[in-house]
């Protein structure tokens, strides 16, 4: 009896060194610095990936074998300055500081890298009007890390008992990153110039260390931001 038409052996994986992905990263590499530049030069909704393609020195139907969109190559450029912002922080950061000063920190090295270029912010938040899109999952899990990384400081701030111990880390991560964020949106569109984000994060901190909720025997505010 014929068993059949056998089933197809699996590829072998390419391994890290096969020339196949060198020179695919070496193209991917170049595509990347020629869209950093022209974004530069002339903003992002004005680039092309037809001139991507020419500053990259290939062919405009070459370009499509790597990249499918130019959204692409903006929140990959967003992803290595993140990934720069947390190295920064990582290796300022001591330890022993309290979480305030150690949040102020992250922010900062997150606002000087993210600071560089509004399309980073604008085209980001564009991408996730589209929720079904590759950039828009790209774009959430780098949200996802950096609220990741804030519930890591505010959790060992309430191991150091700077946090009230019901404090939902998680939750005030959440908080910390929007409020950040909507003050991005807002200095992006140019209702606040660079300075003025910076202060904005600084205060959202702030408030979120210090508690806007009056004590009912005092008046006066409370210690920290408490879970209902």
């Amino acid at each position: 009896m014929d068993p059949g038409p056998r089933p197809r052996a699996r590829a072998t994986p390419l391994r890290p060194d096969d020339g196949r992905l060198v020179r695919g990263r070496r193209s991917r590499a170049r595509i990347l610095d020629a869209a950093r530049a022209l974004f530069r030069e002339r903003g992002f909704d004005a680039t092309t990936l037809r001139a991507i393609a020419a500053r990259a020195g290939m062919g405009a139907s070459s370009i499509y074998r790597h990249v499918c969109a130019k959204e692409e190559l903006l929140i990959e450029d967003l992803a290595a300055r993140q990934e720069e912002a947390w190295e920064r922080f990582r290796r300022d950061d001591a330890r022993d500081r309290d979480a305030r000063a150690r949040l102020r920190g992250f922010f900062d090295r997150q606002h000087e890298l993210l600071a560089e270029d509004r399309d980073l912010t604008t085209i980001a938040l564009r991408a996730l009007t589209q929720p079904d899109a590759r950039v828009a999952r790209q774009v959430l899990a780098l949200h996802d890390r950096s609220i990741g990384l804030l519930a890591e400081v505010l959790m060992a701030g309430r191991v150091r008992r700077e946090l009230g111990r019901d404090t939902d880390v998680l939750a005030a991560a959440r908080t910390l990153f929007f409020a950040a964020l909507g003050a991005r949106i807002s200095w992006a569109h140019g209702a606040l110039d660079s300075e003025a984000c910076r202060a904005s994060i600084e205060t959202s901190v702030d408030l979120l260390f210090r508690g806007i909720g009056a004590s009912p025997q005092t008046g006066e505010r409370g210690p920290s931001p408490r879970t209902p």
